[in-house]
């Protein structure tokens, strides 16, 4: 195979870790090939960076496909540029900033040197490339993407897409790429990341080789070759076998171990750790200047802060001292260390702090409001504006479900969207996770669950689970609809009665049908009359109109059967004439 030269250091391996007494590092194997195919030059280019020690630490190892666009002049220097810029500017950006900020500055810059050489002569003119990155740092994947290049990953048997085609949508277009490096001066990076496990696999493609093979066939040869480079070649000759009439690229990379980070080893380094004193603005904390206390509860604090080394914006979560036991405390790690494992979109990050020595943990911080305090300051929700707000609520919650993680407190103050529309699910204080069980039996900071949004089966001493979650998703969606409860408030302590749930449009007569059928549906009193999935919810909520639920609304007998209600009102009439005049007979 015609291999393109990467850029690699020696990987830190497990032997050479356990000779050293120290923790086992990542480790990762790779493999990668490259060939042009039909085209008359080979315009991919391939590479990976694999650091040791404090460098692989703190930054992780990288890996890239680029491919040159097709059709227009150095295409391929563009790819390769692209990719040789990445992998050494990467690591000298500083080891505070995230991995989505450092590759977002350094493909920034890399793209406007292409537009500048674009400017600068005829001959370059469209020098733009794709690119697809992977970062694997820690316990975390990190991917970065534009254009139409591909990164899956292979997870217990199964391959799974982790970017989207920058393609137009037209039949006719839906090879011209809309973003790529180099294209234009607004460039749009898209990012997410991940819980990284020993086992997965990773592959990073050019069309010329997803394009020809599909998903399907990408599985199966994935799952034919345990070996990363055997994987690359067989994926690339494949791909030509099948006719494929543009360049191949792959590149496999199987993670092999990753370093040690269980909650037991969190719950004992977190108790070393002191409660910062309670706040206030202008002050400082651990290189952390606090800007305001944005929530207070019983327990826990909430505070909008900067860190100074970079002005990056975060939010702090601590405990209040006087309610700073060993038990809450010990939950406040285990929140930070169930919030790590939830995916990127639709929740908050937690972020690194090298420099923290209290007992706290960050989050990303991002402008906008809960959906409650939209409800607070008067907006009227739309039933058209449900449906947005309905579908990006229930992927992060089936997220989370895929993940064994019940939430146990969804409603509007935990739903928030930033000032882009971007929806995400706040607060995992209260939420049970598999994964959390067998390391300790741990204190809620706060009581799980809100009345108003708790399945009736809770109060009758069920345990939490997807579908509760589910029933507090469609409770929140009849709220912002109704500004009611589809059984009224249920207030604290309270153990209420569940009748029949009232109809949506009883409150707000526009409402569609199908919507209608949706939320009555999703707030059933019984389990088994729920949506099963959080899947199912969304499918429901997407077809919408086009394809409504097989479901009937309830509609009073004389919409249903005038004839009949007219005889049931004669004939009840007839009855209490009979008895009155049985009664004044008797007189």
């Amino acid at each position: 195979m015609n291999k393109v030269a990467t850029v690699e250091l020696p990987p830190a391996t497990p032997e050479t870790a356990r000779r050293a007494g120290k923790a086992m590092p990542l480790s990762v194997r790779l493999g990668h090939a490259t060939e042009q195919g039909l085209r008359p030059r080979n315009e991919d280019f391939v590479g990976a960076a694999t650091p040791e020690g404090a460098e692989l630490e703190a930054k992780g190892l990288l890996l890239a496909v680029a491919d040159g666009v097709g059709g227009h002049a150095n295409g391929r220097e563009a790819a390769e540029y692209t990719v040789r810029g990445l992998l050494a500017d990467y690591y000298a950006t500083p080891d505070t900033w995230s991995v989505e900020k450092s590759v977002d500055t350094v493909v920034g810059a890399i793209n406007r040197w292409l537009l500048a050489q674009s400017a600068k002569s005829r001959d370059y003119a469209g020098m733009a490339t794709t690119l697809t990155a992977v970062v694997l740092r820690g316990r975390r994947y990190y991917v970065a993407h534009v254009g139409d290049s591909r990164a899956y990953l292979w997870h217990d048997g199964a391959l799974r897409r982790l970017t989207e085609d920058h393609t137009w949508e037209h039949p006719e277009l839906d090879n011209v790429l809309r973003r790529a490096v180099g294209l234009d001066a607004q460039l749009l990076i898209d990012f997410d990341d991940g819980e990284l496990a020993a086992g997965d696999r990773f592959l990073l493609v050019s069309d010329g080789v997803w394009n020809t093979l599909g998903d399907a066939g990408l599985a199966e040869l994935l799952a034919r070759h345990d070996d990363p480079q055997a994987g690359a070649d067989a994926l690339v000759l494949e791909a030509l076998h099948r006719g494929a009439t543009d360049n191949c690229t792959a590149l496999v990379a199987d993670v092999d171990a990753v370093p040690a980070d269980n909650l037991r080893d969190r719950l004992a380094s977190g108790r070393r750790l002191p409660l910062p004193p309670r706040l206030k603005a202008g002050e400082t904390l651990d290189g952390l200047r606090v800007e305001e206390l944005l929530h207070e509860s019983r327990v826990t604090l909430l505070y909008r802060v900067t860190r100074l080394s970079d002005g990056t914006a975060l939010v702090l979560k601590t405990l209040r001292q006087e309610e700073g036991d060993e038990e809450a405390m010990a939950a406040l790690v285990r929140e930070e260390w169930l919030a790590r494992r939830v995916p990127g979109h639709g929740f908050p990050r937690v972020c690194d702090h090298p420099g923290r020595d209290h007992l706290y943990y960050l989050m990303s911080w991002h402008e906008g409001e809960t959906l409650k305090a939209s409800l607070v300051r008067g907006h009227r929700y739309a039933p058209h504006e449900l449906v947005p707000i309905g579908t990006a609520l229930l992927r992060a919650v089936a997220s989370l479900h895929r993940l064994g993680i019940v939430h146990r407190d969804i409603k509007p103050d935990n739903i928030h969207i930033d000032r882009h529309g971007e929806l995400r699910v706040l607060d995992l204080g209260v939420a049970a996770s598999d994964g959390a069980h067998g390391a300790e039996t741990l204190r809620e900071i706060n009581n799980p669950g809100t009345p108003s949004y708790m399945a009736p089966e809770l109060f009758a001493g069920q345990q939490a689970n997807e579908s509760s979650d589910l029933y507090a998703c469609g409770v929140t969606l009849y709220e912002l609809l109704t500004r009611k409860y589809p059984y009224g408030e249920v207030e604290p302590f309270q153990t209420p009665r569940f009748g029949e749930p009232v109809l949506p449009t009883r409150y707000r007569p526009d409402t569609p049908e199908w919507l209608e059928r949706v939320l009555l549906k999703a707030c059933a009193r019984a389990p088994k009359e729920r949506f099963e999935t959080a899947e199912e919810f969304l499918v429901a909520l997407e077809r919408g109109a086009h394809r409504p639920l097989a479901t009937h609304r309830r509609a009073p007998l004389a919409t249903r059967n005038p004839t009949l209600a007219l005889k049931l009102v004669a004939g009840a009439s007839l009855l209490l004439n009979l008895v009155l005049l049985y009664l004044l007979s008797r007189h």
